[in-house]
């Protein structure tokens, strides 16, 4: 309990209030510890996480785990779900976390006299047992996550707008080599009333 309170701390200092997905947050990522047999959190690159959301809970993942998206051993793949799926990078074995369907419910008959619902979900999900909390799979990846964490020091050029690419992130094409969005990939298009480049204000 302590040393979850001393995460939960963390992570609430981080956003400057608790709310009860940081709890579950927390809890998955201490979970997955227990269930991969690795110490947290981690200062090494051991443990990757996948998380299917982002905000307060993937904040909180990341407190317990010290896997984080700067540190390049954390992806948030957003299917809009609380969940996460946890992999130790020298062994594969995986384990996919999400909330109980029951967890709501659960935490509400274990705190019939909080103010709220959500009250008595934040108090609750810190109490209840994990098998009551969480639910638990063993998984297998359908993705090369070498190609994910890449090499160190993998670096390349676009033919088109000479910006460089790292991480292995490049796409060759009869020979030439593209970042993703010159090769049609762009999650953004540029503005019809400016040129590529703008002037800097003064």
């Amino acid at each position: 309990m302590d040393e979850m309170s001393a995460l939960l701390e963390q992570s609430r200092a981080m956003h400057h209030h608790l709310c009860p997905r940081q709890v579950l947050g927390v809890r998955m990522g201490l979970l997955a510890g227990r269930m991969l047999d690795l110490a947290l959190p981690r200062q090494d690159k051991r443990l990757f996480t996948f998380m299917e959301t982002d905000g307060c809970a993937a904040d909180a993942v990341s407190v317990a785990t010290g896997c984080w998206v700067g540190r390049r051993t954390m992806r948030i793949v957003d299917f809009g779900k609380l969940a996460a799926t946890f992999v130790d990078t020298h062994t594969d074995e995986a384990y996919r976390l999400y909330p109980h369907p029951a967890s709501r419910l659960r935490a509400a008959q274990l705190m019939p006299n909080a103010r709220s619902r959500w009250h008595a979900q934040l108090e609750g999900y810190q109490l209840l047992p994990n098998e009551e909390l969480l639910a638990l799979e063993r998984v297998d990846l359908r993705i090369d996550l070498s190609a994910i964490i890449s090499k160190a020091g993998a670096r390349s050029a676009c033919q088109t707008c000479k910006e460089e690419i790292i991480n292995e992130r490049e796409v060759t094409i009869e020979g030439s080599v593209f970042c993703r969005a010159c090769a049609g990939e762009a999650y953004y298009a540029l503005a019809r009333e400016h040129s590529r480049q703008l002037a800097f204000p003064s």
